[in-house]
């Protein structure tokens, strides 16, 4: 039997002391989420493929869409969180060296077709109900950016 062989970063990255706890709340995450189920509910009106760009798995729009929404981010900021957060890049599932994060408009349009299509609620239910199952419970949380931003000019009154 052949082992997948591990990037640089992997490799480097199970040799760290400790496991954080977003990590943590994703590795859960992941094992909870009724995966199939939720898949089965979004592929009906899911856009299929056909002789354009391939469509990005269902799945795939799913996670991004549910990181977006417990840590509260925009679209642009869950693209740029899993870009720059391993424990993240690990619960979307992507190898940077052969695919990359779905951008911030393609996360918008799927979470348009979501509220178009009515399959927030069904889709969280399934969710809170593995929960519920699971004995837990999720509390929303929020990544806060820092950024430096240029502070408008105060003028003197002889400089107006």
């Amino acid at each position: 039997m052949m082992k997948e062989q591990i990037s640089f970063t992997e490799f480097e990255y199970r040799q760290r002391r400790i496991t954080t706890r977003r990590e943590l709340f994703l590795q859960e995450m992941d094992r909870i989420v009724p995966w199939a189920q939720c898949v089965a509910l979004i592929e009906p009106v899911y856009p299929q493929s056909g002789r354009g760009r391939q469509p990005i798995g269902v799945e795939t729009m799913l996670r991004m869409y549910l990181l977006q929404t417990w840590f509260r981010l925009s679209a642009k900021g869950t693209e740029e969180a899993i870009y720059d957060s391993y424990a993240m890049k690990q619960f979307m599932a992507i190898r940077f060296d052969e695919e990359q994060v779905p951008d911030a408009t393609t996360l918008s349009r799927f979470r348009r077709l979501l509220l178009k299509n009515n399959l927030v609620d069904p889709i969280m239910a399934l969710v809170n109900a593995a929960l519920s199952v699971a004995h837990k419970t999720v509390r929303s949380g929020s990544i806060t950016d820092a950024a430096v931003v240029k502070k408008p000019s105060k003028k003197s009154g002889k400089d107006k």
